[in-house]
Order: C-alpha cells, then structure tokens, then sequence
C-alpha cells in the first residue's frame, strides 16, 4: 500500500507539515506549543488524517532546546584518573576577549558527579594500567546512590584501543538498567579528548529527554506509520538511532532547511546558493557551493560538539524578535522573541511589545487579511498605537523608527551571512539568496541589496521548505576514525591504497547499519563519499578534502582558497579519515505550472495597498502567488501572498516565475 509522506519542522513560533497523499500536495501550520512540541505535531497529523501507513520525517527542536534551556538529565562523567576536570578546563580560548565579565558556560556535569577510574591506554593504543573490577564496582554503587540518570565514558586514546571504554559502558548498561549510558568510542572515535568528552557528554545529558519524547509520539502515531528523524548533516536516521545518539539532531530543523534549498535550487539550475531561513525567533543562515557545507567545529551555547553538521550560523533577529531600547536610549532589536504566545501584538494574543513583524505590518509590508492564507487576521490598531507610543519615546516619526527598526535586523542578518561567505573565503555576490522561513521574502530583497547579490530565489511555500526538505532528504550515517599519518608528496599514491585499507573498516560497519535501515545495493541505493581531514603538522586545525591519489594537492589548493595562501615546505598530515554512508530512497516529483497566459494583472493581482520604502509611500499591488504560471514577470512594486508566507518586491526588481513556481527576483545593479 502507498504510504503517505509527511515532513514536520518544530519552530520556535509554528509547527509546520508538507504532506503529499497520492499525488496531491498538501501544507498545514499551526502554532507550535513549547512545554510539550509533541501536542502540536499530534494535532498537526489529527487534521491531515487519513488511513493509509504514513512515512513522518520530523526536525525537532528537542535536543537543542534541552541545552539552551539546561534542561536535561542528571549525568554522571567518568573518565581517567587526573583528568575529570576536563570539561571545565577544556581549552584556553577566550570567547570575548576585550569583555571583562566574562564567564565560561558551566559544565553540564557538576564536579560532584564526574568520577575517575585508575585505568589507561597509551598513545599507541596498549593498555598501560589495567581496569580493577573492585573500583569498578564501587563506582557503580556511588551512581546507584546518586540516582543519576545518564552516564558519559570517556577515557584517553579509546579511539586507538576502546576495550576499556567498552567493558565499563557494558557494565553500567547491564548494572544500571534505566540509565542511559554513551560511550566515547561509539559517538565520536577521534582525538581531541576535550572535544570528545564534550560531545559524549551532550548525547548522554540531552538523551532521556529525547528517548521521552520520541516514545510519545512513537505511542500516539498508527501501527504501520514509520517515523524517522532529521538529523544535523542533512540527512535523515530511524527513531531508534536517534534514542540512543541524539547529539546528532541538534540542529536538525535548520539542516532540513538547506536540504530543501539545495534539492529545489539544483532542480532550477541554481548550484551556488546562500540560504536564508528567517523564522518567528531567530535567522539561520548557510553556504551551499554545489552542496551544502559541513563543519565538525559546532558550538552549541558555548558548548563544543564535534559531530558533522551543516554548516549552518544563526543570530537571534526573527519576525517575533522584540524591539526595545537599552540604558543609553539605543534602539535594539532581539534576542528576545515574543514566540508563538503572547506572538507580535498583531496577533492579538496579549503580546505588549513591538516585533519585526508588527514593524512589516506597520509600514504596509503584510497583509493583514491575507496572513496564513487569510485563516488569521492581524490586528492593525494596537500596532500603530505602539508605533506611535514609542516614536514620542524617542522623538522621531513612526515611519522612521520603523525603517530604523528594519535597518538594525537587516544588518545584524547581514553579518551573519557575512560569516558563513566572506570569512570563509566566498564572495557572495557569485551566489544567489535562496530566502525561506515565514519571515524569509520579507527581507530577502533589502538583504541581498546590502551584499551585492544579484538574484533572490524564493521557492514555492517558503515557510514550510524546512519540513519539505525533510521528505527530500536521504538516509545518511557518518563515521570517522584518528589515524594521524604523514603526507608526504613523494609516497601519497602509497598512502593512497594505505588509505583505503584503512576505510574498509568504518565501510563494514555503514554496510551493517545501513542494512537494519532498508539499504543494501552498494552502487544503487547505498553510496559511500570517502573524505580526510588534513593539516599542516603543529596546527589545531583541519581542512576536510575528498579521498583522492593527489591529497597534498588538493589540500593546498583548498588551504589556499581558505586563507589565501599556503606554506611552503612545511609537513603535512592525514589526521582523520571519514566516511559518509548516503541511502537514497524514492524522493516525492516535483509539479510543473501551467505556461502564463499574459494575463497576469487580471488572473493573479487581487488588491492594492500603501506600502513604506526608504521613507516614502507607494502603492503596490498585492499577488495571490496561487493563481501565478510559468513565464509570469513583472517590475513594479508589489506583495506576493500565499499560505505560508508573504514576499516584498520593493521598487527596481524584476520577477520572473519558472516552471516550478520558483520566484527569481533579480536586482538592479
């Protein structure tokens, strides 16, 4: 029988779906609800019904919640003897160097709970000093007293030799039946032990929780539905997978995002994008040059995860972000949001702070009978009575303190896109602005004017590409290994077959975990991508290239690109080696539109409003982007509206729609 596909992204404001039964699409947002995301998801999958089995791919919010807020389980950490302090020493980097109050986050686990065992393994992988069953077993009874409910082991050199790790983690799972326990050398077998205790220690803090969550919604859903997770590095893994490594999910809505754009943006001929995810609390932003761009330097409130991720920068400017003025009468905007209650004070829901949204609203850049298709109107009283509250306030006109408003977003946006392009070696303006997230088309224009952009790709329901990239995406484990061996020019054709040795390995254990998912035809449904991070030798860091015969070449190419120069004759190093296991299942067809009739002003153009740019009113047309076709243009100023988000054409762009219902908006230089 035909499963009915469903995408869930959990948003800090909505919870979105993109559904497809037989071959009709289908989209539905409702307001997320914080103290327990699993009521909207139930509600949400209530209205779509239907008896056939269903195949849900669902982004939570879980994990990285779990972390911001330190809400997660009482965790124990054991390590070797003299090293427990290790994750709060961690590393000598200051993150704000010239701020004088500064203060490290504190651990996840308490001094309290961090436990030693006299045991060791050298840097060559022999095992120096035994395990003594006796201290074992007096370290179990002092967690048994603790009433701890996750455990993280990790002991030095255990991606060398992890037997140690191995026989303590089998005891506690055996011991201590309803604690979770992670084990080093099954989440991250690298070196760096700071970085590694860090992550395994993340997995075991945020894993009850997450193991509460996905068992709610796994009691709730049908027999025959299956659900699968979204997991950071843009893939998707089962529930069960996820239940014991949820480290792996920490930003998995956002990744499903730039899934989305990547798939839409190539089906259109667009290979180098920057994507822009505006939502109701904060932007997200990411560079995908022909796919998207990994990174293993992830911090998560100051908290190091080594896990491979999208490379994916988020600042806290979103269309619930509140607007206030600090001690020195500056005017700020976020991190606060107003979220999905009280919401912006256009919600009518009690909200007493002026938002991003409320600001679009005010300057005539929403609709407001046509906000969610129409299905919720917004109040626009209240918000010209803030407007004119504030502007007495600070003495200055509404519409000035309004564009000011958008100004401040717009630039702390602009950073964050500088970041994610310029810093690491890319010159936006060879790239296109992919815009989503219901917030998304409100700013994707101005933004791309500030960085010289010359197209805006906005794609068909853009505040619900997240949960569509999540029917997108394929099924992807990653694995990794330290082999730490010289590169050298003369013999890297040797360390080449050395190399895939060494990959045979990490390729036995992704054939066995890709089997239990449904993927066993190597070259047709399983695919493997070999990657090594490389450096120069006395470096901390490693530039991650494809597995190739000519590996010093292609590092020094990549470093060059970087940082825009390399050293010469300085040795090189093959650090780690990875291995991305990619399951490619049927993906759901896109439709084509109908070709334009040129009749769009009749056919598409449903109203006119007075709309604020740079100061000035216009009036613009407002288009019902259902009733566009392929081929439509037009270069007037105008509001695109649709269910799940609204689009501003301000003043000199023209529009194009291509065959998928994809706006193109290029810029006049």
């Amino acid at each position: 029988m035909e499963e009915i596909l469903i995408g869930v992204d959990t948003g800090g404001t909505f919870t979105d779906f993109v559904y497809k039964k037989g071959n009709q699409w289908g989209v539905y947002k409702t307001l997320s609800t914080p103290h327990n995301p699993a009521e909207a998801i139930l509600k949400g999958l209530e209205v779509i019904g239907d008896e056939k089995p269903r195949r849900i791919v669902h982004g939570t919010t879980v994990a990285t919640n779990t972390l911001l807020e330190r809400k997660g389980a009482k965790t124990a950490f054991i390590t070797n003897k003299g090293f427990k302090d290790i994750i709060e020493i961690g590393r000598q980097n200051r993150e704000r160097l010239y701020d004088l109050h500064y203060r490290r986050p504190e651990p996840l686990v308490p001094r309290h709970l961090r436990f030693e065992l006299d045991c060791r393994v050298s840097s060559k992988g022999e095992i120096v000093k035994d395990l003594d069953p006796k201290e074992v077993e007096r370290l179990i009874e002092s967690l048994e007293r603790e009433k701890v409910e996750a455990v993280a082991v990790c002991f030095l050199f255990s991606f060398l030799n992890p037997q140690q790790e191995r026989v303590v983690g089998n005891l506690l799972r055996e011991r201590l039946k309803n604690v979770h326990v992670s084990v080093s050398s099954e989440i991250l077998p690298e070196f760096r032990e700071y970085e590694r205790a860090s992550t395994t220690v993340v997995n075991a803090y945020v894993a009850p929780k997450m193991a509460k969550y996905i068992t709610t919604l796994k009691e709730n859903l049908k027999p025959r539905d299956r659900l699968v997770i979204m997991q950071s590095n843009g893939g998707v893994i089962s529930a069960d997978t996820v239940v014991k490594e949820p480290v792996r999910t920490v930003l998995s809505g956002p990744a499903g995002g730039v899934v989305g754009a990547w798939k839409i943006g190539k089906l259109a001929g667009f290979e180098k994008l920057i994507t822009f995810d505006m939502g109701g609390t904060s932007t997200d932003v990411s560079l995908i040059d022909g796919k998207p761009t990994l990174t293993t330097e992830t911090k998560i409130s100051g908290i190091p995860i080594k896990v491979p991720m999208i490379d994916i920068h988020t600042v806290g400017a979103g269309g619930g972000s509140i607007v206030w003025v600090d001690r020195g009468g500056a005017l700020k905007v976020g991190p606060q949001s107003a979220g999905a209650d009280p919401g912006p004070i256009c919600y009518g829901r009690g909200g007493k702070h002026i938002t991003v949204t409320d600001t679009n609203l005010f300057l005539g850049r929403l609709v407001p009978d046509h906000f969610l298709g129409g299905r919720m109107k917004l109040l626009t009283e209240p918000v010209k009575e803030a407007f004119e509250n504030l502007s007495r306030e600070l003495k200055t006109d509404p519409y000035t303190l309004a564009e000011g408003i958008l100004e401040i977003a717009n630039t702390k946006m602009e950073g964050a896109i500088r970041v994610i392009s310029v810093q690491r070696g890319y010159n936006p303006e060879e790239f296109a602005l992919f815009s989503f997230g219901g917030a998304g088309g409100m700013h994707a224009v101005f933004l791309a004017k500030k960085l010289g952009i010359p197209k805006v790709f906005v794609p068909r329901n853009p505040g619900l590409l997240s949960a569509m990239g999540m029917l997108l995406a394929d099924h992807i484990r990653d694995y990794s290994l330290t082999v730490m061996l010289p590169l050298e020019r003369e013999t890297q054709k040797e360390l080449y077959l050395h190399l895939r040795e060494l990959f045979k390995t990490l390729e036995n254990r992704a054939l066995e975990d890709m089997a239990k998912e449904g993927y066993t035809r190597l070259g047709q449904d399983l695919f493997f991508e070999h990657t090594l991070d490389v450096r120069y030798r006395g470096q901390s860091y490693e530039v991650n290239i494809p597995l190739s015969e000519t590996p010093a070449e292609d590092f020094e190419e990549k470093y060059r690109h970087l940082y825009g120069y390399v050293l010469e004759n300085r040795p090189m190093e093959v650090v780690n080696i990875r291995l991305k296991a990619i399951g490619v299942g049927e993906k759901p067809p896109f439709e084509e539109l109908p070709k334009t009739d040129g009749k769009l002003l009749q056919r598409a153009v449903i109203g006119e409003q007075t709309t604020y740019f740079d100061g000035k009113p216009y009036t613009v047309k407002v288009i019902d982007r259902d009733r566009l076709l392929a081929g439509d243009r037009w270069d007037f100023p105008s509001i695109v509206v649709e269910y799940s988000s609204t689009t501003v054409i301000p003043p000199g762009c023209e529009v194009e729609v291509d065959r998928y219902g994809n706006l193109i908006i290029s810029l006049s230089p």
